[in-house]
């Protein structure tokens, strides 16, 4: 039985602690911990070498996703935001294989030709995720999307966050029976409104854990997954172990238990 991939964004460990320890810091944690990709986050970024952080990732055994806070649809703007060329190319300085951007601003106006273009121009793979905004954390725009999508045969797949979904009241599991066909990527987050309203994301207890059994249901068998949530603890190395686990035995055949 193969092991779904596990991925770590980075994010999850604070964002002063990894700017204050740089994100190649993480690279020995995260293997020694069994992920098999790490996420980098460009918001975090400081002054890390990209090349250097791809071979020492590589060395280790893991494979990148690079995640870019652009939106792929500006506001106004039929073409596609002229940043996503700098992110695919940053993507691919940091040896990433995706490259993982929000919607943004999507209508019916918004020109998937020219970027059928760009993106044929590049081998990095393009993840949409939904955030959590009005726009862009919606499950209504991303039928839309992907119906064009699948219209013009773009090399496009999604990043499912679980958690985001809250942020616009829209459902997770409605949005996984939509559009689960065209996940490639879950960023897995639990999320508690604190005393304040404000909505925050949090590890997973053992309900949210069972929930999401239920979402990647919908999606292709041993989806690749990511913990976006916070990873915080004297030891790292277990406590990111044990999210790791946790993770890859989401949606997998139960063994028989014939002999116990």
């Amino acid at each position: 039985m193969n092991t779904p991939a596990v991925s770590i964004s980075l994010s999850s460990y604070g964002a002063d602690l990894v700017r204050q320890r740089g994100q190649g810091s993480f690279i020995e944690i995260l293997a020694a911990a069994g992920a098999s990709r790490i996420e980098w986050r460009e918001e975090l970024l400081t002054n890390e070498d990209p090349a250097q952080l791809a071979i020492a990732s590589q060395a280790e055994g893991l494979e990148s996703v690079y995640s870019s806070p652009i939106e792929l649809w500006l506001a106004g703007q039929s073409k596609p935001n002229p940043e996503l060329i700098a992110a695919l190319q940053r993507a691919q300085a940091f040896g990433a294989k995706w490259l993982k951007v929000s919607l943004g601003y999507f209508t019916d106006n918004s020109d998937l030709q020219t970027l059928a273009r760009l993106l044929r121009e590049n081998a990095v793979q393009l993840l949409v995720e939904n955030d959590q905004t009005l726009h862009g954390g919606r499950i209504e725009p991303f039928q839309r999307f992907f119906a064009q999508v699948e219209q013009h045969s773009l090399p496009i797949r999604m990043t499912f966050d679980i958690g985001n979904w809250h942020w616009q009241d829209q459902s997770p599991a409605s949005a996984a029976r939509l559009l689960g066909r065209h996940v490639d990527y879950v960023h897995c987050k639990a999320v508690t409104r604190r005393t304040d309203g404000k909505l925050v994301a949090i590890p997973p207890a053992a309900s949210d854990l069972q929930q999401w059994e239920h979402l990647l249901r919908h999606m292709a068998q041993g989806v690749m997954r990511a913990a976006e949530y916070p990873l915080q603890g004297d030891d790292l190395v277990q406590l990111t172990r044990e999210h790791v686990a946790a993770l890859a035995h989401l949606g997998q055949p139960q063994r028989e238990n014939a002999h116990v």
